[in-house]
């Protein structure tokens, strides 16, 4: 796999600086049982990095010492961690909104017989991946069989109450673009997938967002081989709005690896950008945890141009643009 990292170090993106730290996001571990072609992790049946219990705990001291009410879990297959349990039952009880970032086949894997009353018990709200409503395009991006076993999953979650509109349970739904191209209008892609789901197949969600491919990792890697990347990063830089930068995901959210390094955003850990920026030494959230991190300045490269593009893009979907009063927006 090719390194995308020395095309983008070189940037002109604004700078930024971080707010009021509202998210936890996780990295349980690289092991997934998908090997998806998008996956900015790179992550697969092969890999066997993994979080630790200690690191763990780390992570719900810092959450109850800063007053963390969000904890997002993310892989891999956040699922596979032997803690993963253990972990959302303790950020339940400190009442803590969890999500988990699942892939959906996770849940008819061999040993995930009871992961989806598990999660509907602790009131887990479920991010799903599913790139379209169309099975030849799933399975051409996420492996043969994959579209069928996401049916499946949603069917179960549905069942358990998820998805349904006078329920509690959450289901979002998450679409990345098949190829090199920016994500279609958010609002209309839901109107879309609801539509089809229901009449195809009697599936029923909350929410879709509508996620941009970051040129990293496989993806990036792809781009290169096909001599595409240039073209796709002068896409991502000529739909530049400066209006999402008030928005992006980085100023409320910090992202801890697997080892406990702590990173400005998920795309960055996978970059090796540590927080804060390339001069910077690495850090670990044991350093941080009584420290204030707002107004620090935050690691950017070109990839960052993927969150600002056209209607934006996070891990919640696209950017409601707000810019923030009396601020210039290259200094928030």
């Amino acid at each position: 796999m090719r390194d995308t990292f020395p095309l983008l170090a070189k940037t002109d993106f604004p700078a930024l600086r971080r707010g009021h730290l509202e998210t936890l996001q996780a990295n349980l571990g690289y092991r997934c049982n998908q090997s998806c072609f998008h996956c900015h992790v790179a992550a697969s049946p092969k890999r066997t990095e993994e979080m630790s219990w200690e690191t763990m705990e780390t992570l719900l001291a810092f959450a109850a010492h800063h007053s963390i009410k969000k904890l997002d879990l993310t892989g891999g297959a956040p699922e596979l961690n032997p803690n993963f349990r253990r972990l959302v039952v303790a950020a339940r009880q400190m009442g803590m909104r969890v999500i988990d970032r699942c892939n959906l086949t996770i849940l008819s894997e061999p040993g995930q017989e009871t992961l989806a009353d598990f999660l509907a018990e602790n009131e887990v709200e479920i991010v799903a991946s599913l790139p379209c409503y169309l099975e030849e395009n799933v399975n051409g991006q996420r492996g043969d069989g994959v579209f069928k076993a996401s049916l499946t999953g949603l069917r179960r979650l549905n069942a358990l109450g998820y998805g349904q509109p006078e329920k509690s349970r959450v289901l979002n739904l998450v679409y990345n673009p098949v190829g090199a191209s920016l994500p279609p209008d958010q609002v209309k892609l839901e109107q879309a997938y609801k539509e089809q789901l229901a009449t195809r197949y009697g599936i029923v969600f909350n929410q879709l967002f509508a996620l941009t491919n970051m040129p990293i990792q496989r993806f990036g890697s792809q781009l290169m081989s096909r001599n595409a990347f240039h073209g796709y990063m002068s896409l991502l830089k000529g739909a530049y709005r400066a209006e999402n930068l008030a928005g992006v995901m980085c100023r409320t959210l910090l992202s801890v690896g697997w080892q406990g390094e702590v990173f400005d955003c998920d795309f960055n850990q996978m970059l090796g950008l540590p927080l804060g920026g390339a001069a910077a030494r690495p850090v670990f959230l044991a350093d941080l945890l009584d420290l204030d991190i707002a107004g620090r300045p935050i690691g950017i490269a070109d990839h960052c141009y993927g969150c600002t593009a056209g209607q934006g893009s996070s891990c919640g979907g696209a950017l409601e643009p707000a810019l923030v009063a009396g601020q210039p927006v290259a200094a928030l």
